[in-house]
């Protein structure tokens, strides 16, 4: 697997007429290889659940049994790869649907934010909300991405919960931003709503966005950025350590909990100082 996994390498940095040649015959050699160890696994599996291999004592069988439960998850998942590898290698289909891009964590998503320098991470999208004193006041680890405008309001009725009443200014970036979004906004008892709209056409709505106080709101969101990148490093959130769904959640619940403690303690001192 190793030697197949350099020939592809190399083949993909040539530059010669012949490397696509190469490539594709490194991809099915690496593919037949594959799936002679597919097939030895749902072999091994049979074998242990038939009886036909048994360890020596109880703790070895329930180990060898977790093994065996091990093998009929990543079998599946092992054949969609090898299926979506054969389109998109042999085929030029690079639209395979319910794309794997992990085997070890099958929820994986792509996610393009249009950055220059990293125009395809992967992960999954976390929200956090930020209240005054940059105060996370809820998080959320998402198993789909969803569209950044169908949060806002959602966003507006969490901070009434825990705060007992609607933010007096919200501030968010242009993604956030929809005519419908504004008005709900505003109907629901925001006074300020600072999301630019970007693609406006309207000279009175540029007006408005060159306001003082839409420049502040902007300021600030953009200072909340540079603090979900403080949170990333200080807390790890950059990359999860933990396995799975839960494992996610569980590690950005953490990070967030030591971002809020420390944040409380610094709003708590300066409430004390004279």
């Amino acid at each position: 697997m190793k030697l197949r996994v350099l020939d592809i390498a190399r083949a993909a940095r040539s530059k010669a007429k012949q490397s696509r040649e190469r490539l594709n015959r490194s991809y099915g050699q690496l593919l037949n290889a594959t799936s002679r160890v597919v097939g030895q696994a749902k072999r091994f599996s049979k074998e242990i659940a038939t009886g036909t291999k048994r360890a020596r004592n109880v703790l070895k069988q329930l180990a060898l049994e977790g093994l065996r439960q091990e093998l009929d998850a990543m079998v599946p998942l092992v054949k969609r790869v090898m299926k979506q590898t054969r389109a998109r290698i042999f085929r030029g289909d690079t639209h395979a649907e319910g794309k794997i891009l992990s085997l070890f964590e099958p929820s994986t998503e792509i996610i393009r934010k249009g950055k220059a320098g990293k125009p395809n991470e992967f992960g999954k999208m976390v929200k956090l909300q930020e209240a005054e004193d940059q105060i996370v006041i809820d998080y959320e680890v998402y198993d789909r991405r969803p569209s950044d405008s169908d949060l806002l309001i959602a966003a507006i009725e969490t901070h009434r919960a825990m705060l007992g009443r609607v933010p007096r200014l919200v501030a968010a970036d242009a993604a956030f931003y929809s005519a419908k979004n504004e008005a709900a906004a505003k109907a629901r008892g925001v006074k300020r709503v600072c999301i630019p709209n970007r693609s406006t056409k309207s000279a009175e709505r540029k007006r408005e966005q060159r306001k003082r106080w839409f420049r502040n709101g902007q300021r600030w969101r953009t200072g909340c950025e540079g603090r979900i990148s403080v949170a990333k490093r200080r807390h790890g959130l950059n990359r999860c350590r933990y396995k799975g769904d839960d494992g996610m959640k569980r590690w950005v619940g953490l990070g967030v909990i030591a971002d809020i403690l420390i944040n409380l303690g610094r709003a708590k001192k300066k409430q004390a100082a004279p």
